[in-house]
Protein backbone atom coordinates (compact mmCIF):
# COMPACT_ATOMS: atom_id res chain seq x y z
CA UNK A 1 0.00 0.00 0.00
CA UNK A 2 1.38 3.31 -1.24
CA UNK A 3 2.39 5.57 2.16
CA UNK A 4 2.91 9.06 2.42
CA UNK A 5 4.39 11.51 5.54
CA UNK A 6 2.27 13.23 8.02
CA UNK A 7 2.68 14.97 11.01
CA UNK A 8 1.17 12.73 13.42
CA UNK A 9 -0.82 13.53 17.32
CA UNK A 10 0.75 10.82 19.64
CA UNK A 11 0.06 12.17 22.71
CA UNK A 12 -0.07 15.83 24.73
CA UNK A 13 3.17 17.30 24.07
CA UNK A 14 3.90 15.08 21.05
CA UNK A 15 3.37 15.35 17.11
CA UNK A 16 6.12 13.62 15.15
CA UNK A 17 6.63 13.24 11.10
CA UNK A 18 5.56 9.37 10.12
CA UNK A 19 4.23 7.87 7.60
CA UNK A 20 0.75 6.45 7.22
CA UNK A 21 -1.45 4.46 4.22
CA UNK A 22 -1.97 7.21 0.99
CA UNK A 23 -6.43 7.40 1.69
CA UNK A 24 -8.58 5.37 -0.57
CA UNK A 25 -11.26 7.68 -2.52
CA UNK A 26 -14.77 7.66 -2.15
CA UNK A 27 -17.17 8.35 -4.48
CA UNK A 28 -17.67 11.83 -2.59
CA UNK A 29 -14.39 12.39 -2.25
CA UNK A 30 -11.48 13.56 -3.62
CA UNK A 31 -7.47 13.27 -2.80
CA UNK A 32 -5.36 16.41 -2.70
CA UNK A 33 -1.19 16.35 -3.18
CA UNK A 34 -0.86 19.14 -0.65
CA UNK A 35 1.52 21.81 -1.79
CA UNK A 36 1.25 24.28 1.02
CA UNK A 37 -0.07 24.34 4.35
CA UNK A 38 0.63 25.87 7.84
CA UNK A 39 0.15 25.29 11.60
CA UNK A 40 -2.67 27.01 13.26
CA UNK A 41 -3.00 27.95 17.20
CA UNK A 42 -5.92 25.19 17.01
CA UNK A 43 -2.80 22.43 16.50
CA UNK A 44 -1.17 24.21 19.24
CA UNK A 45 -3.81 23.30 21.42
CA UNK A 46 -3.91 20.20 20.18
CA UNK A 47 -0.28 19.17 20.90
CA UNK A 48 -0.36 20.64 24.60
CA UNK A 49 -3.70 18.47 25.30
CA UNK A 50 -5.84 21.27 26.11
CA UNK A 51 -8.21 20.47 23.01
CA UNK A 52 -8.54 16.30 22.76
CA UNK A 53 -8.05 14.44 19.48
CA UNK A 54 -7.65 10.91 18.69
CA UNK A 55 -3.65 9.33 19.14
CA UNK A 56 -2.58 8.80 15.90
CA UNK A 57 -4.62 11.70 14.00
CA UNK A 58 -2.71 13.58 11.19
CA UNK A 59 -3.09 17.42 12.27
CA UNK A 60 -3.30 20.58 10.47
CA UNK A 61 -6.74 21.90 8.59
CA UNK A 62 -5.20 24.53 6.34
CA UNK A 63 -4.78 23.30 2.53
CA UNK A 64 -3.57 24.24 -0.37
CA UNK A 65 -3.00 21.69 -3.07
CA UNK A 66 -3.86 19.80 -6.24
CA UNK A 67 -6.38 17.40 -7.04
CA UNK A 68 -4.28 14.06 -7.15
CA UNK A 69 -7.61 12.02 -7.61
CA UNK A 70 -11.25 12.43 -8.05
CA UNK A 71 -14.04 9.83 -6.51
CA UNK A 72 -16.75 8.43 -9.10
CA UNK A 73 -19.31 10.87 -8.15
CA UNK A 74 -17.58 13.88 -8.06
CA UNK A 75 -18.27 16.18 -10.96
CA UNK A 76 -17.03 19.62 -12.29
CA UNK A 77 -13.47 19.30 -10.99
CA UNK A 78 -10.12 18.05 -12.87
CA UNK A 79 -7.51 15.57 -11.69
CA UNK A 80 -4.51 17.82 -11.42
CA UNK A 81 -6.49 21.08 -10.80
CA UNK A 82 -5.44 23.53 -8.12
CA UNK A 83 -7.60 23.99 -5.56
CA UNK A 84 -8.41 24.99 -1.54
CA UNK A 85 -10.42 23.43 0.64
CA UNK A 86 -11.74 25.14 3.89
CA UNK A 87 -10.62 24.19 7.44
CA UNK A 88 -14.18 23.80 7.76
CA UNK A 89 -16.03 20.89 5.29
CA UNK A 90 -19.48 20.47 5.51
CA UNK A 91 -21.33 18.24 4.12
CA UNK A 92 -24.01 20.64 1.92
CA UNK A 93 -27.09 18.54 3.04
CA UNK A 94 -27.62 18.13 6.40
CA UNK A 95 -29.99 20.05 8.46
CA UNK A 96 -27.26 22.50 10.01
CA UNK A 97 -25.64 23.23 6.32
CA UNK A 98 -29.47 23.76 4.91
CA UNK A 99 -29.87 26.46 7.73
CA UNK A 100 -26.68 28.33 7.26
CA UNK A 101 -24.66 26.61 9.96
CA UNK A 102 -22.73 24.53 8.05
CA UNK A 103 -19.42 24.66 10.70
CA UNK A 104 -22.05 23.09 13.04
CA UNK A 105 -22.81 20.08 10.56
CA UNK A 106 -23.94 16.96 11.52
CA UNK A 107 -25.19 14.43 9.08
CA UNK A 108 -25.80 11.25 10.69
CA UNK A 109 -27.05 12.58 13.95
CA UNK A 110 -30.75 12.85 15.09
CA UNK A 111 -31.42 16.15 13.72
CA UNK A 112 -28.74 16.92 12.33
CA UNK A 113 -26.84 19.17 14.09
CA UNK A 114 -23.29 18.69 15.90
CA UNK A 115 -21.47 21.14 18.26
CA UNK A 116 -18.20 21.97 15.68
CA UNK A 117 -19.09 19.22 13.33
CA UNK A 118 -17.78 20.54 9.83
CA UNK A 119 -14.36 20.91 11.61
CA UNK A 120 -13.16 17.59 10.23
CA UNK A 121 -9.15 18.12 9.17
CA UNK A 122 -7.30 17.35 12.03
CA UNK A 123 -10.28 16.88 14.50
CA UNK A 124 -12.61 14.14 13.17
CA UNK A 125 -10.30 12.71 10.21
CA UNK A 126 -6.51 13.01 9.48
CA UNK A 127 -5.62 16.48 8.27
CA UNK A 128 -3.43 18.59 6.04
CA UNK A 129 -0.03 19.02 7.43
CA UNK A 130 0.94 15.49 5.08
CA UNK A 131 1.97 14.56 1.70
CA UNK A 132 -1.67 14.34 0.82
CA UNK A 133 -4.86 14.63 2.49
CA UNK A 134 -8.66 13.29 1.77
CA UNK A 135 -11.16 15.76 1.29
CA UNK A 136 -15.06 14.88 2.22
CA UNK A 137 -17.61 15.79 0.03
CA UNK A 138 -15.18 17.43 -2.51
CA UNK A 139 -17.94 19.11 -4.88
CA UNK A 140 -18.63 21.11 -1.54
CA UNK A 141 -15.51 21.90 -0.13
CA UNK A 142 -13.06 22.11 -2.46
CA UNK A 143 -12.76 25.78 -4.52
CA UNK A 144 -11.07 26.04 -7.86
CA UNK A 145 -7.53 28.45 -7.65
CA UNK A 146 -7.44 31.34 -10.06
CA UNK A 147 -4.68 31.68 -12.74
CA UNK A 148 -1.60 33.54 -11.27
CA UNK A 149 -2.64 33.42 -7.59
CA UNK A 150 0.12 31.90 -5.51
CA UNK A 151 -0.20 29.62 -2.74
CA UNK A 152 1.07 32.12 -0.12
CA UNK A 153 -1.23 34.82 -1.21
CA UNK A 154 -4.36 32.61 -0.22
CA UNK A 155 -2.39 30.52 2.42
CA UNK A 156 -4.88 32.45 4.82
CA UNK A 157 -8.06 31.54 3.31
CA UNK A 158 -9.08 27.95 4.72
CA UNK A 159 -8.78 29.04 7.95
CA UNK A 160 -7.49 32.29 9.58
CA UNK A 161 -9.16 34.51 7.18
CA UNK A 162 -11.99 33.06 7.07
CA UNK A 163 -12.02 33.17 10.90
CA UNK A 164 -10.83 36.42 11.53
CA UNK A 165 -13.30 38.19 9.06
CA UNK A 166 -16.17 36.18 11.09
CA UNK A 167 -15.55 38.05 14.27
CA UNK A 168 -16.35 41.21 12.29
CA UNK A 169 -19.13 39.73 10.54
CA UNK A 170 -20.48 37.86 13.53
CA UNK A 171 -20.02 41.29 15.74
CA UNK A 172 -22.35 42.81 12.88
CA UNK A 173 -19.89 45.95 12.02
CA UNK A 174 -20.96 48.81 10.37
CA UNK A 175 -20.03 51.73 8.75
CA UNK A 176 -18.83 54.48 11.09
CA UNK A 177 -18.07 51.88 13.63
CA UNK A 178 -15.33 51.87 16.46
CA UNK A 179 -14.01 48.12 17.00
CA UNK A 180 -11.32 46.78 19.28
CA UNK A 181 -9.46 43.90 18.84
CA UNK A 182 -7.99 41.83 21.62
CA UNK A 183 -4.70 39.59 20.86
CA UNK A 184 -3.45 40.31 17.29
CA UNK A 185 -2.04 37.13 16.14
CA UNK A 186 -2.67 35.85 12.82
CA UNK A 187 -6.87 35.75 13.57
CA UNK A 188 -6.84 38.82 15.40
CA UNK A 189 -4.93 40.62 12.68
CA UNK A 190 -7.34 39.08 10.06
CA UNK A 191 -10.25 40.69 12.37
CA UNK A 192 -8.58 43.98 11.73
CA UNK A 193 -8.65 43.36 8.55
CA UNK A 194 -12.42 42.37 7.71
CA UNK A 195 -13.22 44.70 10.21
CA UNK A 196 -12.13 47.37 7.56
CA UNK A 197 -13.62 46.06 4.68
CA UNK A 198 -17.16 46.31 6.88
CA UNK A 199 -16.32 49.98 7.03
CA UNK A 200 -15.65 50.45 10.58
CA UNK A 201 -13.74 53.99 10.64
CA UNK A 202 -11.90 53.64 14.10
CA UNK A 203 -10.11 50.36 14.71
CA UNK A 204 -8.13 49.79 17.79
CA UNK A 205 -5.78 46.99 18.41
CA UNK A 206 -4.21 45.22 21.31
CA UNK A 207 -1.11 43.21 22.11
CA UNK A 208 2.46 43.86 23.18
CA UNK A 209 4.51 42.20 20.28
CA UNK A 210 6.16 45.69 18.27
CA UNK A 211 6.13 43.38 15.00
CA UNK A 212 1.99 42.46 15.49
CA UNK A 213 1.27 45.90 16.77
CA UNK A 214 3.26 47.29 12.92
CA UNK A 215 1.51 44.36 11.17
CA UNK A 216 -2.02 45.85 12.48
CA UNK A 217 -1.23 49.32 11.18
CA UNK A 218 -0.44 47.95 7.92
CA UNK A 219 -4.09 46.15 8.16
CA UNK A 220 -6.16 48.76 8.78
CA UNK A 221 -5.78 49.78 12.92
CA UNK A 222 -5.56 53.24 13.72
CA UNK A 223 -4.49 53.17 17.24
CA UNK A 224 -2.61 50.25 18.86
CA UNK A 225 -2.55 49.68 22.02
CA UNK A 226 0.38 47.85 24.40
CA UNK A 227 -1.12 46.33 26.94
CA UNK A 228 1.85 46.13 29.37
CA UNK A 229 2.16 50.22 28.56
CA UNK A 230 -0.93 50.30 31.13
CA UNK A 231 -4.75 48.98 31.61
CA UNK A 232 -6.60 48.13 27.99
CA UNK A 233 -9.40 49.09 29.02
CA UNK A 234 -8.49 52.47 30.65
CA UNK A 235 -6.65 53.26 27.69
CA UNK A 236 -9.30 52.12 25.28
CA UNK A 237 -12.00 53.94 27.31
CA UNK A 238 -9.87 57.08 26.99
CA UNK A 239 -9.49 56.80 23.01
CA UNK A 240 -13.37 56.86 22.98
CA UNK A 241 -13.53 59.82 25.31
CA UNK A 242 -15.46 57.00 27.87
CA UNK A 243 -18.04 55.82 25.36
CA UNK A 244 -16.21 52.34 24.62
CA UNK A 245 -16.42 50.58 21.48
CA UNK A 246 -19.64 48.76 19.35
CA UNK A 247 -17.83 45.81 18.75
CA UNK A 248 -15.35 44.44 20.47
CA UNK A 249 -13.51 41.02 18.83
CA UNK A 250 -11.68 39.09 21.25
CA UNK A 251 -9.28 36.68 19.32
CA UNK A 252 -7.31 34.52 22.07
CA UNK A 253 -9.17 32.39 24.57
CA UNK A 254 -8.60 33.55 27.90
CA UNK A 255 -10.64 34.94 30.69
CA UNK A 256 -8.46 38.26 30.56
CA UNK A 257 -8.99 38.91 27.00
CA UNK A 258 -12.78 38.10 26.84
CA UNK A 259 -13.33 39.81 30.64
CA UNK A 260 -11.30 43.32 29.18
CA UNK A 261 -13.69 42.78 25.45
CA UNK A 262 -16.57 42.50 27.66
CA UNK A 263 -15.35 46.25 29.69
CA UNK A 264 -14.70 47.81 26.75
CA UNK A 265 -18.28 47.54 25.17
CA UNK A 266 -20.52 50.46 25.04
CA UNK A 267 -24.26 49.28 26.29
CA UNK A 268 -25.94 47.76 23.84
CA UNK A 269 -22.40 46.85 22.18
CA UNK A 270 -21.19 43.23 21.07
CA UNK A 271 -18.49 41.19 21.61
CA UNK A 272 -17.59 38.87 19.18
CA UNK A 273 -15.49 36.16 20.51
CA UNK A 274 -12.99 33.96 18.07
CA UNK A 275 -11.27 32.19 20.91
CA UNK A 276 -10.57 28.43 21.44
CA UNK A 277 -10.68 28.52 25.55
CA UNK A 278 -9.56 25.78 27.47
CA UNK A 279 -11.17 26.20 31.10
CA UNK A 280 -14.86 27.95 31.99
CA UNK A 281 -15.47 31.54 31.39
CA UNK A 282 -16.88 33.87 34.18
CA UNK A 283 -18.60 36.93 33.30
CA UNK A 284 -17.92 39.91 35.69
CA UNK A 285 -21.60 41.73 36.89
CA UNK A 286 -20.61 44.88 36.61
CA UNK A 287 -19.23 44.63 33.29
CA UNK A 288 -22.85 42.60 31.91
CA UNK A 289 -24.38 45.46 33.52
CA UNK A 290 -26.10 42.95 35.57
CA UNK A 291 -27.78 41.59 32.78
CA UNK A 292 -29.64 44.79 31.18
CA UNK A 293 -26.90 46.23 28.95
CA UNK A 294 -28.45 44.63 26.05
CA UNK A 295 -24.90 43.98 25.35
CA UNK A 296 -24.33 40.78 22.80
CA UNK A 297 -21.78 38.10 23.24
CA UNK A 298 -21.49 35.68 19.87
CA UNK A 299 -19.18 32.83 19.23
CA UNK A 300 -17.73 31.86 15.27
CA UNK A 301 -16.40 28.53 14.45
CA UNK A 302 -14.88 29.67 11.06
CA UNK A 303 -17.54 29.32 8.06
CA UNK A 304 -15.75 26.97 5.21
CA UNK A 305 -16.99 25.46 2.18
CA UNK A 306 -15.99 25.91 -1.57
CA UNK A 307 -18.50 29.48 -1.84
CA UNK A 308 -16.81 31.00 1.31
CA UNK A 309 -13.31 30.30 -0.14
CA UNK A 310 -14.34 31.90 -3.44
CA UNK A 311 -15.64 34.79 -1.78
CA UNK A 312 -12.35 35.14 0.05
CA UNK A 313 -9.93 33.98 -2.82
CA UNK A 314 -12.02 36.94 -4.58
CA UNK A 315 -11.07 39.82 -1.36
CA UNK A 316 -7.16 38.62 -2.30
CA UNK A 317 -7.50 38.44 -6.26
CA UNK A 318 -8.82 42.29 -5.81
CA UNK A 319 -6.14 43.86 -4.07
CA UNK A 320 -8.28 44.89 -1.04
CA UNK A 321 -6.00 42.65 1.83
CA UNK A 322 -2.79 41.54 1.46
CA UNK A 323 -1.87 38.60 3.70
CA UNK A 324 1.37 37.60 2.49
CA UNK A 325 3.42 39.78 5.28
CA UNK A 326 1.43 37.11 7.96
CA UNK A 327 3.89 34.27 6.28
CA UNK A 328 6.89 34.83 8.25
CA UNK A 329 8.52 31.89 8.10
CA UNK A 330 9.09 28.51 5.44
CA UNK A 331 9.72 24.96 6.67
CA UNK A 332 9.52 21.89 4.49
CA UNK A 333 7.46 18.99 5.75
CA UNK A 334 10.01 17.22 6.71
CA UNK A 335 11.12 19.70 9.25
CA UNK A 336 7.92 19.85 10.38
CA UNK A 337 8.34 19.57 14.50
CA UNK A 338 11.42 22.10 14.05
CA UNK A 339 8.40 24.29 12.90
CA UNK A 340 6.15 23.09 15.38
CA UNK A 341 8.99 24.53 18.16
CA UNK A 342 9.13 27.67 16.98
CA UNK A 343 5.59 28.08 16.47
CA UNK A 344 4.56 26.63 19.28
CA UNK A 345 7.13 29.05 21.77
CA UNK A 346 6.42 31.80 19.39
CA UNK A 347 10.01 32.57 19.04
CA UNK A 348 11.65 35.04 16.20
CA UNK A 349 8.89 36.90 15.60
CA UNK A 350 6.68 33.96 14.23
CA UNK A 351 3.39 34.60 13.12
CA UNK A 352 2.30 31.84 10.69
CA UNK A 353 4.57 28.80 9.22
CA UNK A 354 4.15 27.93 5.28
CA UNK A 355 4.97 24.43 5.03
CA UNK A 356 5.96 22.63 1.92
CA UNK A 357 6.74 19.36 0.46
Amino acid sequence: MPRMKAAIFVEPGRIVLDEKPIPDVGPRDALMRITTTTICGTDIHILKGEYPVAKGLTIGHEPVGVIEKLGSAVEGYQEGQRVIAGAITPSGHSYACLCGCGSQDGPGTKHGFKATGGWKFGNLIDGCQAEYVLVPDAAANLSPVAEGLKDEEILMCPDIMSTGFAGAESGAVKIGDTVAVFALGPIGLCAVAGAKLMGATTIIGVDTVPERLAVANKLGADVVVDFKKGDPVEQIMALTDGRGVDVAIEALGTQGTFESALRVLRPGGTLSSLGVYSSDLKIPLSAFSAGLGDNKIVTSLCPGGKERMRRLMNVVASGRVDLTPLVTHRFKLDDIEEAYDLFGHQRDGVLKVAITP
